[in-house]
């Protein structure tokens, strides 16, 4: 199974950065990965931006991927539930597992209806810069939970 992380924009802080590739880099001892920074819309009303990145975030999905769109009324799951549900994927021949973070104005319906799964990291606002942080670092603790790795602790 393959992963893809999909979201609109470049992630500009440097310490951000850093741990997200260091995390991508770990994932990829497990699985093979991608990243799409999508270029963010940068100017008019809410509703033209939702539009405009909803298309170039569709756009990046592919057809039989299973989609699991980070949205602060989605599901919340554990460490080990998301280590659950990841392999759930991967044993039902799931080719490629995307994540997807929308924009700052939010997603488009469509992009909410092709999501197969909505996911909350939390029920507090973060940064979507530090959103990837917390995304890329729990995907790499999923794995590590699957292959018994001592880095998550009860």
């Amino acid at each position: 199974m393959r992963l893809h992380f999909v979201w609109i924009g470049k992630t500009r802080d440097r310490a951000c950065a850093a741990l997200i590739d260091d995390y991508l880099e770990r994932i990829k001892r497990f699985a093979p990965c991608e990243v799409s920074e999508l270029k963010e819309k940068q100017s008019g009303d809410d509703k033209r931006v939702i539009a405009a990145e909803g298309r170039k975030l569709i756009s990046a999905i592919e057809r039989d991927d299973f989609v699991t769109l980070l949205d602060e009324t989605g599901r919340e799951m554990t460490s080990p539930q998301l280590a659950e549900f990841v392999d759930e994927r991967r044993q039902a021949g799931t080719k490629r597992l995307a994540f997807v973070i929308g924009g700052f104005a939010g997603v488009s319906d469509e992009v909410k209806q092709r999501a197969d799964l909505r996911l909350s990291l939390s029920r507090m606002t973060l940064t979507h810069e530090l959103a990837r942080v917390i995304l890329t670092e729990q995907v790499y603790r999923a794995f590590t939970l699957l292959t018994g790795l001592p880095y998550h602790k009860f």
